[in-house]
């Protein structure tokens, strides 16, 4: 499957053109950006309709770090596959990605079960991009975790690929509801709220396979000899610690728009992004002036 996916891609025939010589958003000057040893993101399935551009290029318009980490699912090549979908944003998306490798930033791309068509070029180095199919960080406090996209431990993927992809099917029809609910809330002023994530903490049996999945990885990561992992694929952000093993989920930047940070003392914190946006744009209140609160 593998082999057959870019080549069936309109995508294929421009990835030289990365990145363009200029984003179509273009990078806000904002003074000085948030500094952090390393930051891991996943998930963010560039090429459908579910990712939240808009909040991952503030985010990385806001941040900055040593090392990056694209922890799989980065592209969505299973919906590419069906329909080709990649509007300017995710493009600029990509470049700024690419514009940090030429900084200086260490940028290390883990493909996932959606990105699966990078995982034979595990080893090479793409302007800047190291892909591997796994890797191990040094906290700056002297922990070593293990590194990868998390698809290796779902017994759905590894039992019954094909019911996975029909549950990919179903997800993407919630992606479109969340879409709808985000379009209102955000003309009502309203800040980000994510339906499917909603939903996937209200329903038992989606409950129990995170805490299951959660479980299962730390257990791996243990008899590999680490202090911890860190993953993402199940769209759930979470820090855990099992029997002393850490567990760090990044998220995704479809329903919670989160990233994990690792602070220069080795701390490590999870950024939920709509958050740090509400916190930095004050939300008019009933009587104040707009043009007022603009000003001040």
């Amino acid at each position: 499957m593998t082999d057959t996916v870019f080549p069936s891609l309109p995508l294929a025939a421009n990835v030289a053109s990365f990145p363009g010589p200029k984003p179509t958003i273009p990078e806000r000057v904002i003074g000085e950006r948030r500094k952090f040893r390393t930051i891991w993101i996943s998930d963010v399935h560039l090429g459908t309709k579910g990712c939240n551009a808009e909040l991952l290029i503030d985010f990385l318009d806001h941040t900055d770090s040593e090392t990056m980490y694209l922890v799989g699912d980065i592209i969505d090549g299973w919906r590419l596959k069906k329909k080709f979908y990649w509007p300017p944003e995710h493009n600029d998306i990509v470049w700024r990605i690419l514009k940090r490798a030429r900084r200086g930033t260490r940028i290390v791309y883990i493909p996932g079960n959606h990105d699966e068509m990078i995982r034979p070029f595990a080893g090479m180095n793409f302007g800047g991009v190291e892909i591997e199919r796994a890797a191990f960080h040094e906290t700056a406090d002297g922990r070593r975790l293990m590194v990868l996209h998390g698809d290796e431990f779902d017994t759905i993927m590894l039992a019954h690929r094909w019911l996975a992809f029909v549950g990919d099917a179903l997800y993407h029809l919630m992606m479109k509801l969340n879409g709808w609910v985000a379009a209102v809330r955000k003309r009502l002023d309203l800040p980000y709220w994510s339906i499917s994530k909603a939903a996937k903490h209200k329903v038992k049996n989606a409950v129990e396979f995170i805490s299951k999945y959660e479980e299962v990885v730390a257990r791996a990561a243990a008899e590999r000899g680490v202090d911890g992992v860190v993953c993402g694929h199940i769209h759930t952000a979470e820090i855990r610690s099992f029997d002393g093993t850490e567990y760090y989920n990044d998220g995704d930047w479809v329903e919670g728009c989160n990233a994990l940070v690792e602070h220069f003392d080795g701390r490590m914190e999870l950024l939920h992004w709509p958050d740090e946006v509400a916190r930095r744009e004050p939300v008019p209140q009933s009587g104040d002036d707009p043009d007022e609160l603009e000003a001040a």
